[in-house]
């Protein structure tokens, strides 16, 4: 028997949101990103998650980023997610999952955190659980600038490539390994493990799971992530429950009011 290991989706399969748009508030008040673009991702994160993506839409996604990021500081970027990573993702954690990885690590297996969110976001959050291998996108940096072209994008057949290289390179046995995602545009993944599991499945994943007959988990207790909550999700598994619902709009609905309440402030100090 070869080394196995267990690749984990990280949206709505590990943390509660998007972790992209996580960090949405922050970047508009940096001036990265306009109100505008902050509810046109968030409007295509929420479609992304009711419909599933095919590989049009997903390319559309892919260049979509790649021009928002243009011209941003590499820098100021890993400084914002460095300062608010404890307050936008930290709570959002499923307890499940968080139970599920640590799971896995008890019996040796290597995890591997595999997203289409960029590894400047995908890295940090895996270290916070514990987490060290990640399949990312990566966005072209040169001179400290993203230039606005991508080197890799994780997604689709992107993460069974990066995937299967990372295998041969370790030695896993893919008929021992496990996938976890909530996404039909996962499907790809999830078929080439001996132990597939759709998380929280979108339509079309959760379709093709009964037909496959995969087993589908349903996590929604989204948990502080530090040592105190560790040892109690351990100490007391969580046990599967009703899906939770899509964060898309409350995200955006969030970074308008944000941007109101700036103005407002502005207003105000200016009497």
């Amino acid at each position: 028997m070869g080394r196995s290991a267990a690749f984990f989706d990280l949206d709505k399969t590990v943390i509660a949101k998007s972790s992209a748009l996580a960090f949405g508030r922050p970047f508009y008040r940096d001036g990265l990103i306009t109100r505008r673009d902050a509810v046109k991702a968030a409007y295509a994160q929420l479609s992304f998650k009711i419909g599933g993506a095919d590989d049009a839409s997903m390319a559309r996604t892919r260049d979509y980023l790649a021009e928002l990021c243009k011209g941003w500081s590499a820098d100021q970027v890993r400084q914002i997610v460095d300062e608010t990573l404890h307050e936008l993702i930290k709570p959002y954690v499923y307890a499940e999952a968080a139970a599920l990885i640590a799971e896995h690590q008890a019996t040796g297996r290597d995890v591997v955190l595999v997203s289409a969110s960029g590894e400047e976001f995908v890295r940090p959050i895996g270290a916070q659980l514990g987490v060290h291998d990640v399949v990312a996108t990566r966005m072209r940096i040169v001179d400290g600038v993203y230039t606005g072209e991508i080197d890799f994008y994780a997604a689709g057949t992107g993460k069974v490539s990066a995937v299967k290289e990372l295998a041969a390179e370790r030695g896993y046995d893919l008929a021992e390994c496990y996938a976890y995602s909530d996404s039909i545009s996962d499907a790809p993944l999830l078929e080439i493990v001996g132990n597939p599991t759709a998380v929280n499945p979108d339509r079309g994943l959760r379709k093709l799971a009964v037909e496959r007959e995969w087993p589908i988990l349903e996590f929604r207790r989204p948990v502080p992530l530090g040592a105190r909550m560790r040892k109690q999700i351990m100490e007391r598994p969580a046990v599967p429950v009703a899906a939770a619902a899509a964060v898309g709009v409350g995200v955006a609905i969030g970074i308008a009011w944000y941007g109101h309440r700036r103005k407002t402030r502005a207003a105000a100090a200016g009497d």
